[in-house]
């Protein structure tokens, strides 16, 4: 939204981590509050109409009606953890988790940088979403002691995925974003 502003951008005021998406990190969407080129956004509008509340866990109506049904379809970033990150960030501290979002978002970098066939920057992005810090440490660590170096990107990447894929199962996570169904 024009003129809406937040001292960090990278997570949302509704429970987004905006610095795992592919649209950040494209640089096609500032993030939450990011300035110019944000979107309008309902819980902006209610955050300002509830005192300009920084995350919506600082609400005395947190979780409202505005999340009901919200994480049952993702967009460019998958929209499941919203609630539990809100109350996550709110259990631990908005600095300690942003250390933690931060942590994820290096991560993230490395996988891009090296092990991107080109074709799995979204499943990277959904994988370190909702895989917790620790597992996507244990996956970096296996990928750092199991890849050659000098093995074709498409090799490496194969291997990240089947890394991601193992550990998702074991938590029961499916790695897909969930999209709404298209209108007949």
């Amino acid at each position: 939204m024009k003129n809406y502003r937040r001292e960090n951008p990278r997570f949302s005021l509704c429970g987004l981590n905006c610095a795992l998406c592919p649209m950040h990190l494209n640089h096609y969407c500032p993030g939450c509050g990011g300035g110019e080129g944000h979107q309008p956004c309902a819980i902006i509008r209610c955050s300002q109409q509830h005192e300009g509340v920084e995350y919506c866990f600082m609400c005395d109506a947190f979780p409202c009606e505005k999340y009901d049904g919200v994480t049952e379809y993702d967009s460019f970033i998958t929209h499941r953890n919203m609630v539990r990150d809100l109350k996550k960030a709110q259990r631990m501290g908005v600095q300690a988790y942003q250390s933690e979002l931060d942590e994820k978002a290096v991560l993230l970098r490395e996988l891009l940088d090296n092990y991107n066939d080109g074709r799995k920057k979204t499943f990277y992005c959904v994988a370190v979403n909702l895989l917790e810090l620790g597992d996507v440490i244990s996956v970096m660590k296996r990928l750092a002691s199991g890849t050659d170096t000098d093995a074709p990107v498409k090799e490496k990447a194969a291997f990240a995925a089947s890394c991601f894929q193992e550990i998702a199962q074991k938590r029961g996570i499916i790695l897909k974003l969930h999209k709404k169904p298209k209108k007949k």
